[in-house]
Protein backbone atom coordinates (compact mmCIF):
# COMPACT_ATOMS: atom_id res chain seq x y z
CA UNK A 1 0.00 0.00 0.00
CA UNK A 2 1.76 3.29 -0.61
CA UNK A 3 2.64 5.70 2.10
CA UNK A 4 -0.13 8.35 2.73
CA UNK A 5 1.20 12.13 1.42
CA UNK A 6 0.63 15.08 3.98
CA UNK A 7 -1.27 16.95 2.69
CA UNK A 8 0.43 20.38 2.12
CA UNK A 9 0.09 23.46 4.06
CA UNK A 10 -2.59 25.92 1.68
CA UNK A 11 0.27 28.84 0.51
CA UNK A 12 -1.96 31.48 2.38
CA UNK A 13 -1.62 29.98 5.52
CA UNK A 14 2.30 30.18 5.32
CA UNK A 15 2.49 33.49 4.07
CA UNK A 16 0.29 34.81 7.33
CA UNK A 17 2.62 32.75 9.35
CA UNK A 18 5.65 34.42 7.89
CA UNK A 19 3.72 37.93 8.30
CA UNK A 20 3.30 37.54 11.63
CA UNK A 21 7.61 36.65 12.01
CA UNK A 22 7.67 39.99 10.50
CA UNK A 23 5.36 41.36 13.54
CA UNK A 24 7.73 39.98 15.92
CA UNK A 25 10.13 40.90 14.55
CA UNK A 26 9.45 44.32 14.36
CA UNK A 27 7.89 44.38 18.34
CA UNK A 28 11.58 43.33 19.23
CA UNK A 29 13.63 45.83 17.40
CA UNK A 30 11.06 48.61 19.17
CA UNK A 31 13.00 49.12 22.49
CA UNK A 32 15.77 49.11 20.15
CA UNK A 33 15.10 52.02 18.37
CA UNK A 34 13.33 54.28 20.60
CA UNK A 35 16.75 54.51 22.41
CA UNK A 36 18.58 55.42 19.19
CA UNK A 37 16.24 57.96 17.88
CA UNK A 38 16.45 59.72 21.82
CA UNK A 39 21.08 59.60 21.06
CA UNK A 40 20.49 60.50 17.01
CA UNK A 41 18.50 62.87 14.86
CA UNK A 42 15.64 60.41 13.44
CA UNK A 43 16.26 60.95 9.53
CA UNK A 44 19.81 60.56 10.04
CA UNK A 45 18.74 57.05 11.81
CA UNK A 46 16.44 56.07 8.96
CA UNK A 47 19.26 57.30 6.34
CA UNK A 48 21.74 54.82 7.69
CA UNK A 49 19.18 52.13 8.51
CA UNK A 50 17.77 52.04 4.82
CA UNK A 51 21.34 52.73 3.23
CA UNK A 52 22.58 49.53 5.29
CA UNK A 53 19.13 47.60 4.06
CA UNK A 54 20.43 48.26 0.79
CA UNK A 55 24.05 47.37 0.93
CA UNK A 56 22.55 43.88 2.61
CA UNK A 57 20.59 43.28 -0.67
CA UNK A 58 23.33 44.33 -2.86
CA UNK A 59 24.78 40.84 -3.19
CA UNK A 60 21.80 39.64 -4.12
CA UNK A 61 20.79 41.91 -6.85
CA UNK A 62 24.50 41.44 -8.14
CA UNK A 63 24.35 37.75 -8.50
CA UNK A 64 20.97 38.02 -10.26
CA UNK A 65 22.30 40.48 -12.54
CA UNK A 66 25.61 38.69 -13.58
CA UNK A 67 23.29 35.55 -13.82
CA UNK A 68 21.53 37.85 -16.62
CA UNK A 69 18.11 37.50 -14.50
CA UNK A 70 17.70 40.54 -12.89
CA UNK A 71 15.62 43.14 -14.71
CA UNK A 72 14.71 46.92 -14.19
CA UNK A 73 11.56 47.23 -16.21
CA UNK A 74 9.65 50.75 -15.88
CA UNK A 75 6.30 49.76 -14.65
CA UNK A 76 8.52 47.74 -11.28
CA UNK A 77 10.57 50.73 -10.83
CA UNK A 78 7.28 52.64 -10.74
CA UNK A 79 6.16 50.51 -8.42
CA UNK A 80 8.76 50.22 -6.15
CA UNK A 81 9.00 54.08 -5.76
CA UNK A 82 5.38 54.63 -4.83
CA UNK A 83 5.15 51.95 -2.75
CA UNK A 84 8.06 53.15 -0.87
CA UNK A 85 6.94 56.93 -0.82
CA UNK A 86 3.68 55.40 1.02
CA UNK A 87 6.03 53.68 3.28
CA UNK A 88 8.45 56.54 3.53
CA UNK A 89 5.27 58.38 4.02
CA UNK A 90 4.41 56.49 7.16
CA UNK A 91 7.58 57.06 8.81
CA UNK A 92 7.85 60.60 8.69
CA UNK A 93 3.63 61.67 9.36
CA UNK A 94 4.61 59.35 13.04
CA UNK A 95 8.19 60.81 13.61
CA UNK A 96 6.75 64.42 13.15
CA UNK A 97 3.13 63.73 15.22
CA UNK A 98 4.84 61.88 17.72
CA UNK A 99 6.07 65.64 18.57
CA UNK A 100 2.83 66.91 19.18
CA UNK A 101 0.70 64.05 20.55
CA UNK A 102 0.91 61.48 23.28
CA UNK A 103 2.35 57.88 22.58
CA UNK A 104 -0.88 56.18 23.36
CA UNK A 105 -2.86 58.31 21.15
CA UNK A 106 -0.55 57.47 18.53
CA UNK A 107 -0.31 53.84 18.80
CA UNK A 108 -3.85 53.49 18.87
CA UNK A 109 -4.38 56.07 15.74
CA UNK A 110 -1.97 54.21 13.55
CA UNK A 111 -3.63 51.06 14.51
CA UNK A 112 -6.36 52.19 12.89
CA UNK A 113 -5.20 50.88 9.22
CA UNK A 114 -6.44 47.79 10.39
CA UNK A 115 -10.04 48.91 9.59
CA UNK A 116 -8.68 51.05 7.07
CA UNK A 117 -7.36 48.77 4.74
CA UNK A 118 -10.35 46.01 4.09
CA UNK A 119 -12.32 49.62 3.17
CA UNK A 120 -9.73 50.86 0.67
CA UNK A 121 -9.28 47.26 -0.21
CA UNK A 122 -12.95 47.05 -1.78
CA UNK A 123 -12.81 50.36 -2.71
CA UNK A 124 -9.39 50.59 -4.89
CA UNK A 125 -9.01 46.52 -5.57
CA UNK A 126 -12.78 45.44 -5.55
CA UNK A 127 -11.28 42.88 -2.62
CA UNK A 128 -14.46 42.76 -0.40
CA UNK A 129 -13.00 41.35 3.21
CA UNK A 130 -15.10 38.41 4.10
CA UNK A 131 -17.27 37.89 7.40
CA UNK A 132 -14.37 36.58 9.44
CA UNK A 133 -12.00 38.99 8.23
CA UNK A 134 -14.17 41.72 9.37
CA UNK A 135 -14.93 40.08 13.10
CA UNK A 136 -11.50 39.90 13.41
CA UNK A 137 -10.79 43.64 11.87
CA UNK A 138 -13.31 44.88 14.96
CA UNK A 139 -12.17 42.51 17.75
CA UNK A 140 -8.36 43.56 16.69
CA UNK A 141 -9.58 47.31 16.48
CA UNK A 142 -11.14 47.10 20.61
CA UNK A 143 -8.07 45.34 21.53
CA UNK A 144 -5.92 48.34 20.28
CA UNK A 145 -8.27 50.60 22.22
CA UNK A 146 -7.72 48.91 25.25
CA UNK A 147 -3.85 47.95 24.67
CA UNK A 148 -3.03 51.87 23.49
CA UNK A 149 -5.88 53.82 23.99
CA UNK A 150 -5.86 56.13 27.60
CA UNK A 151 -9.23 58.08 27.14
CA UNK A 152 -8.03 61.57 25.94
CA UNK A 153 -10.95 62.85 23.45
CA UNK A 154 -9.33 66.36 22.18
CA UNK A 155 -7.68 66.24 19.05
CA UNK A 156 -4.48 68.31 18.30
CA UNK A 157 -2.47 68.79 15.15
CA UNK A 158 0.19 65.64 15.99
CA UNK A 159 -3.30 63.43 15.88
CA UNK A 160 -4.00 64.67 12.83
CA UNK A 161 -0.36 63.68 11.59
CA UNK A 162 -0.62 60.13 13.12
CA UNK A 163 -3.99 60.02 11.06
CA UNK A 164 -1.92 60.69 7.77
CA UNK A 165 0.76 57.84 9.13
CA UNK A 166 -1.87 55.38 9.59
CA UNK A 167 -3.36 56.15 5.80
CA UNK A 168 0.13 55.99 4.61
CA UNK A 169 0.92 52.53 5.87
CA UNK A 170 -2.29 51.65 5.15
CA UNK A 171 -1.48 52.54 1.74
CA UNK A 172 1.79 50.60 1.51
CA UNK A 173 -0.31 47.52 2.25
CA UNK A 174 -2.71 47.87 -0.30
CA UNK A 175 -0.07 48.83 -3.16
CA UNK A 176 1.74 45.83 -1.98
CA UNK A 177 -1.08 43.85 -2.84
CA UNK A 178 -1.58 44.95 -5.93
CA UNK A 179 2.28 44.72 -7.04
CA UNK A 180 3.94 41.90 -5.25
CA UNK A 181 1.86 39.03 -6.92
CA UNK A 182 2.24 39.96 -11.24
CA UNK A 183 5.91 41.78 -10.11
CA UNK A 184 9.35 40.62 -9.19
CA UNK A 185 9.74 40.75 -5.37
CA UNK A 186 13.47 41.57 -5.60
CA UNK A 187 12.97 44.07 -7.29
CA UNK A 188 10.24 45.96 -5.81
CA UNK A 189 11.96 45.57 -2.26
CA UNK A 190 14.95 47.03 -3.67
CA UNK A 191 13.19 50.26 -5.12
CA UNK A 192 11.45 50.71 -1.64
CA UNK A 193 14.21 50.44 0.14
CA UNK A 194 15.90 52.93 -2.15
CA UNK A 195 12.98 55.14 -2.24
CA UNK A 196 13.02 55.27 1.57
CA UNK A 197 16.71 55.96 2.24
CA UNK A 198 17.24 59.11 -0.76
CA UNK A 199 14.01 60.88 0.82
CA UNK A 200 15.23 60.21 4.52
CA UNK A 201 18.55 61.66 3.46
CA UNK A 202 16.78 64.31 1.51
CA UNK A 203 15.24 65.76 4.61
CA UNK A 204 17.95 65.03 7.09
CA UNK A 205 20.46 67.36 5.01
CA UNK A 206 18.16 69.82 4.85
CA UNK A 207 16.39 69.74 8.96
CA UNK A 208 19.74 68.15 10.43
CA UNK A 209 23.05 68.69 9.19
CA UNK A 210 25.59 68.92 10.48
CA UNK A 211 25.16 65.01 12.09
CA UNK A 212 27.02 64.91 15.30
CA UNK A 213 28.89 61.83 16.26
CA UNK A 214 27.42 58.27 15.39
CA UNK A 215 27.62 56.46 19.03
CA UNK A 216 28.32 52.61 18.62
CA UNK A 217 24.80 51.64 20.15
CA UNK A 218 23.16 53.85 17.33
CA UNK A 219 25.27 52.25 14.63
CA UNK A 220 24.37 48.78 16.11
CA UNK A 221 20.66 49.28 15.99
CA UNK A 222 20.96 50.96 12.49
CA UNK A 223 22.58 47.64 10.97
CA UNK A 224 20.10 45.38 13.48
CA UNK A 225 17.19 47.39 12.31
CA UNK A 226 18.81 47.83 8.31
CA UNK A 227 18.71 44.26 8.43
CA UNK A 228 16.28 41.84 10.13
CA UNK A 229 13.60 44.82 10.65
CA UNK A 230 13.75 46.34 6.62
CA UNK A 231 15.54 44.27 4.43
CA UNK A 232 14.30 40.85 5.95
CA UNK A 233 10.68 42.07 7.47
CA UNK A 234 9.61 43.79 3.98
CA UNK A 235 11.51 41.26 1.86
CA UNK A 236 9.14 38.61 3.84
CA UNK A 237 6.21 40.97 3.43
CA UNK A 238 6.66 41.64 -0.26
CA UNK A 239 6.87 38.27 -1.06
CA UNK A 240 4.15 36.96 1.40
CA UNK A 241 1.73 39.10 0.05
CA UNK A 242 1.62 37.50 -3.27
CA UNK A 243 -0.80 35.12 -1.56
CA UNK A 244 -2.99 36.90 0.77
CA UNK A 245 -5.07 39.38 1.20
CA UNK A 246 -4.19 43.37 2.71
CA UNK A 247 -6.94 42.54 5.10
CA UNK A 248 -4.74 39.96 6.04
CA UNK A 249 -1.93 41.59 6.09
CA UNK A 250 -3.37 44.17 8.53
CA UNK A 251 -4.97 42.71 10.88
CA UNK A 252 -1.68 40.66 11.16
CA UNK A 253 0.18 43.56 12.13
CA UNK A 254 -2.31 44.49 14.25
CA UNK A 255 0.22 42.13 16.99
CA UNK A 256 3.42 44.70 16.34
CA UNK A 257 2.37 46.78 19.49
CA UNK A 258 1.61 42.86 21.50
CA UNK A 259 4.94 41.88 20.60
CA UNK A 260 6.62 45.42 21.56
CA UNK A 261 5.15 45.22 24.89
CA UNK A 262 6.68 41.60 25.35
CA UNK A 263 10.00 42.55 24.33
CA UNK A 264 9.79 45.46 26.48
CA UNK A 265 8.39 43.28 29.40
CA UNK A 266 11.22 40.85 28.80
CA UNK A 267 14.43 43.22 27.86
CA UNK A 268 13.29 46.31 30.16
CA UNK A 269 11.11 45.11 32.66
CA UNK A 270 7.70 47.08 31.44
CA UNK A 271 4.80 45.56 32.62
CA UNK A 272 1.29 45.47 30.97
CA UNK A 273 -1.80 46.11 33.32
CA UNK A 274 -5.19 43.99 32.85
CA UNK A 275 -6.45 46.25 30.08
CA UNK A 276 -3.75 46.16 27.98
CA UNK A 277 -3.64 42.37 28.19
CA UNK A 278 -6.96 42.41 27.76
CA UNK A 279 -6.37 44.24 24.31
CA UNK A 280 -3.56 42.12 23.63
CA UNK A 281 -5.96 39.11 23.82
CA UNK A 282 -8.54 40.51 21.79
CA UNK A 283 -6.15 41.20 18.86
CA UNK A 284 -5.24 38.12 19.08
CA UNK A 285 -8.32 36.00 19.19
CA UNK A 286 -9.26 38.58 15.93
CA UNK A 287 -5.96 37.40 14.26
CA UNK A 288 -7.30 33.90 15.10
CA UNK A 289 -10.75 34.28 14.15
CA UNK A 290 -9.67 35.67 10.82
CA UNK A 291 -7.59 32.60 10.36
CA UNK A 292 -9.64 29.64 11.61
CA UNK A 293 -12.95 30.36 10.97
CA UNK A 294 -13.29 30.32 7.07
CA UNK A 295 -11.50 26.89 7.31
CA UNK A 296 -13.86 25.79 10.27
CA UNK A 297 -16.64 26.66 8.37
CA UNK A 298 -15.42 24.65 4.57
CA UNK A 299 -14.69 21.80 7.08
CA UNK A 300 -18.27 21.73 7.90
CA UNK A 301 -20.04 22.25 4.52
CA UNK A 302 -17.94 19.38 3.77
CA UNK A 303 -18.79 17.42 6.24
CA UNK A 304 -22.87 18.22 5.76
CA UNK A 305 -22.56 17.37 2.47
CA UNK A 306 -20.46 14.27 3.04
CA UNK A 307 -23.26 13.13 5.78
CA UNK A 308 -25.69 13.69 2.86
CA UNK A 309 -24.40 12.07 0.36
CA UNK A 310 -24.44 9.12 3.15
CA UNK A 311 -28.01 9.31 3.89
CA UNK A 312 -29.25 9.41 0.10
CA UNK A 313 -26.63 6.03 -0.47
CA UNK A 314 -28.79 4.61 2.34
Amino acid sequence: MPAQQTPALPKQLIADCALLLVTAIWGATFVMVKGAVQAFPVFAFLSIRFALALLFLLPALLWRWRAGRQSWHRPTLRAGMLVGLALFAGYAFQTFGLQYTTPAKAGFITGLSVVMVPLFSAALLRQAPDRAAVAGVIMATAGLALLTWQGELTVVLGDILVLACALSFAMHIIALGAFSPRMDSLTLLAVQIATVMILSLGISLLTEWPWPALPAEVLGAAAFTGVAATTVAFGIQTAAQRFTSPTHTALIFAMEPVWAGLFSFWLIGERLGARALAGAGLILAGMLVAELMPALLAARRRQGRFSSGERCAG
